[in-house]
């Protein structure tokens, strides 16, 4: 029975390994500096880059996290801390169903709420959207590491006179941060990997530059705040966004550079996945020790 069982694992994980030394083979052909340097040339031209699709992933992930974050962390207090009540429960409902919303409800639900009012795309519009679908992982993550915190410290601070924000800052989530951490890595993960909501929010956009868009800021005496909203305001392009158009293109080129996209992205999902991995171990190995 145990190498019956051995067999169907190693089964199980054949596509997974296929998959990446595939993926590995066929994106490194297109790796070079020029990669991550420059901007997509036009059809027919070589050493074109997708700078434009890494700072925009970049950015639509940083909104999602400064979005997502907070409101995963204080739902997961309270998730962790009042689980029997009614908007407890409702949360961990919500949790459980959002998290199986298809990605491109999602999508959807960004562009009725902020593209169609707004009028245009832009990476605000797909930074609410993929923290839509980052949110779920954080809260289920943080709720679990902070019930495994010993109710005690929590009974001490209280004992003492600490309230209970300030119990549930300085105790209880020093105590977790490890499983917190571990949860967070893992919704960026994911929300990186996501392409769906991105087609109805950020649409794409091959000129798209941060540094330019800084540089015209403070030519025209610009205030912080407003080039920071011109940022935010620009459609622009991610990795899988731009992975997925290229993908469909009869242009040998591009159809390199989307399977260099595919080894960049799988690369970081892995990593993240391993760091989380990591954590954890390091994280049970200190619980161990006390």
């Amino acid at each position: 029975m145990i190498g019956l069982t051995a067999f169907f694992t190693v089964f199980a994980l054949i596509p997974l390994v296929w998959i990446i030394l595939y993926v590995t083979k066929q994106g490194l052909a297109g790796l070079n500096v020029s990669f991550f340097t420059r901007l997509p040339a036009a059809l027919g031209q070589l050493n074109g880059g997708v700078l434009n699709a890494i700072e925009g992933t970049i950015l639509v992930t940083l909104v999602a996290i400064l979005i997502s974050v907070p409101v995963g962390m204080l739902a997961a207090f309270y998730a962790a801390r009042s689980p029997n009540t009614p908007l407890g429960i409702a949360v961990r409902f919500g949790t459980d169903v959002l998290s199986g919303v298809p990605s491109i409800v999602i999508g959807l639900f960004g562009y009725a709420l902020i593209v169609k009012p707004q009028g245009h795309y832009s990476a605000l519009a797909g930074g609410v959207a993929i923290s839509i679908i980052m949110v779920p992982t954080i809260i289920r993550t943080s709720e679990e590491m902070l019930k495994l915190v010993p109710g005690t410290l929590r009974e001490a601070s209280l004992g003492l006179g600490a309230p209970e924000w300030k119990t549930a800052l300085q105790i209880m989530l020093p105590a977790a941060v490890s499983g917190v951490i571990t949860g967070i890595i893992l919704a960026i993960a994911r929300g990186v990997g996501e392409t769906a909501p991105l087609l109805f929010t950020v649409l794409g956009n091959d000129r798209f530059e941060i540094g330019q868009i800084v540089r015209s800021g403070i030519q025209g005496r610009q205030p912080v705040d407003q080039i920071a909203g011109g940022v935010l305001s620009q459609p622009t392009d991610t990795l899988t966004l731009l992975m997925y158009r290229y993908s469909q293109q009869p242009y040998p080129e591009r159809v390199q550079q989307a399977w260099t996209m595919a080894f960049v992205v799988m690369l970081f999902v892995l990593l993240a996945n391993v760091t989380a991995r990591l954590v954890v171990y390091w994280q049970q190995r200190r619980m161990g020790k006390l």
